[in-house]
């Protein structure tokens, strides 16, 4: 199989990349795939980087089978009639992207999107969020210390790679505060490791509400312990998931004893936010920075007012305004919501997400889908929409 990597032609371009040039060369030395990488002179793994590794470099793609990038392919980049795999937005009707599918249609192209691959439990097989966390957990510290001018931190995307910020992690000093962190996922996870290569103390829910710590702490908080039902009744996620106005948020109960508050929670816009903009003018409420790495804008957080940028992560929330205000201003609420976060690790971000797209999508095309992972992921066959997404009719037309 003929597996062509395009350039990433989406301003500004993404440095992150489908394959690593080791993993290029490992699948070409299986015998089962021949790669063909575009030159690029943006990415995070240089083009000599490919041609070192065995793996050809050229411009002219169009003898490929399969053609992977990162981000949504311009309409002028489009080859006719070939076969992609990418993240193109355009399931909920994006309007920036309407444009993409018409062209896709005419073009007769075939499209799977990482984001609707699925295993046979609904649960996505793809996705940077380990690395949105990581980054947005950093972040959050790094803003910490700007905030209260006691430890400076390079910005994420100044780091070479993980291995580099780990080493920018040893300058965080905390004082004995106590951290939020909401979310199990991958996202979830990825913030939680930084957080435990500080060492910080993990603590129970209860704990966290009713102890006092002489070192930083912080509590891994789930839906049961943020979510109250309603009626007094015990949590019950499946009911929670079918009749969310059942419940009421409890957050506030940890808003009152935590300064900082890393947010990786998936949230639905029929759920309860976890906070008003009331409640954060309420005295007892002691939250200083918010590490928004779910970025809903005026969702769950209502201080996410606006997504921030890799070169301008923070903003500051005026809580008896309610307006943007700078920053690091003490009697503001810091915010940190950059709605792209992997991008500033895109080497590491990539070598996990290629890992993951080999060991659980690539052999498929081979060794056959027998759960239609594939196919229930691709929106268009040679430019006509498939049973799942017709829903789309009037935006592709």
């Amino acid at each position: 199989m003929k597996i062509g990597i395009i350039r990433e032609g989406k301003i500004p371009a993404d440095k992150r990349v489908p394959f690593t040039p080791s993993q290029c060369k490992a699948m070409q030395d299986s015998g089962r795939f021949d790669v063909i990488v575009q030159p690029s002179p943006v990415r995070a793994y240089s083009d000599d980087e490919y041609r070192e590794a065995g793996v050809r470099v050229q411009e002219d793609l169009s003898q490929c089978d399969l053609l992977l990038g990162v981000k949504e392919v311009p309409v002028d980049m489009l080859l006719e009639g070939k076969h992609y795999m990418f993240f193109s937005h355009i399931i909920k009707k994006q309007p920036y992207n309407k444009k993409l599918i018409q062209a896709m249609v005419k073009k007769h192209i075939t499209i799977t999107d990482y984001e609707c691959l699925r295993d046979i439990d609904g649960e996505r097989v793809l996705g940077f969020g380990k690395y949105a966390g990581i980054v947005g957990a950093y972040n959050g510290l790094r803003g910490w210390g700007l905030r209260h001018g006691t430890f400076e931190l390079k910005p994420a995307y100044q780091c070479f790679d993980y291995a580099e910020m780990k080493e920018e992690l040893k300058k965080v000093k905390l004082p004995n505060i106590k951290i939020i962190l909401t979310g199990s996922g991958r996202v979830g996870h990825g913030a939680l490791e930084i957080l435990e290569e500080l060492n910080l103390k993990k603590v129970s829910p209860n704990d966290f509400l009713t102890g006092q710590y002489d070192e930083p702490v912080f509590s891994l908080l789930h839906y049961d312990t943020y979510y109250c039902h309603l009626e007094g009744k015990p949590f019950d996620k499946a009911e929670f998931r079918s009749h969310p106005e059942r419940f009421e948020s409890c957050f506030m109960d940890y808003a009152k004893v935590s300064e900082l508050f890393i947010s990786c929670h998936y949230w639905d816009e029929s759920s309860p936010r976890f906070f008003t903009k009331n409640d954060m003018q309420h005295p007892d409420f002691k939250i200083e920075l918010i590490a928004d790495i779910t970025c809903d804008i005026e969702g769950s957080i209502p201080s996410t007012i606006r997504a921030s940028t890799v070169a301008e992560p923070f903003y500051g929330y005026n809580i008896k305004t309610g307006k943007e205000a700078d920053a690091f201003d003490q009697d503001v609420i810091t915010v940190m919501a950059v709605d792209n976060l992997p991008c500033e690790l895109p080497r590491d971000a990539s070598k996990y997400f290629g890992g993951e797209l080999i060991n659980k999508v690539m052999h498929l095309y081979l060794d056959g889908d027998p759960f239609k992972v594939i196919e229930r992921a691709t929106i268009l066959n040679y430019g006509k929409l498939t049973s799942p997404y017709e829903y789309l009719t009037d935006f592709a037309s």
